[in-house]
């Protein structure tokens, strides 16, 4: 479910708000556009995000964690305030939601 490398990093973007690809690979520095829409298409399956596609020119796709994912995403920040609390190196970018 959250296998892949990009995955936390991408719930918790998705955490802070919902974003549109282009929003969501600019605020993940490193991540390949393919590397992104397939890590976004497994987490889809998994029904941790929501893919909500509007029917315009150009098209519009926003993406957002369902409940599943705020969840997790929840569970993860927790994780990461204890890994802390034992002097074990944090990753998340906004780690501060969790206090």
């Amino acid at each position: 479910m959250t296998e892949g490398k990009w995955k936390i990093d991408i719930l918790c973007q998705l955490g802070t708000a919902s974003r549109r690809f282009g929003r969501l690979r600019q605020s993940i520095p490193g991540i390949s556009e393919k590397m992104l829409a397939q890590q976004l298409r497994e987490m889809e399956a998994d029904g941790l995000v929501d893919r909500k596609v509007y029917s315009q020119t150009p098209a519009k796709v926003v993406y957002s964690l369902t409940q599943r994912g705020a969840a997790l995403n929840a569970a993860a920040g927790s994780l990461c305030l204890w890994g802390e609390q034992f002097g074990l190196p944090c990753n998340v970018p906004n780690k501060a939601e969790y206090a």
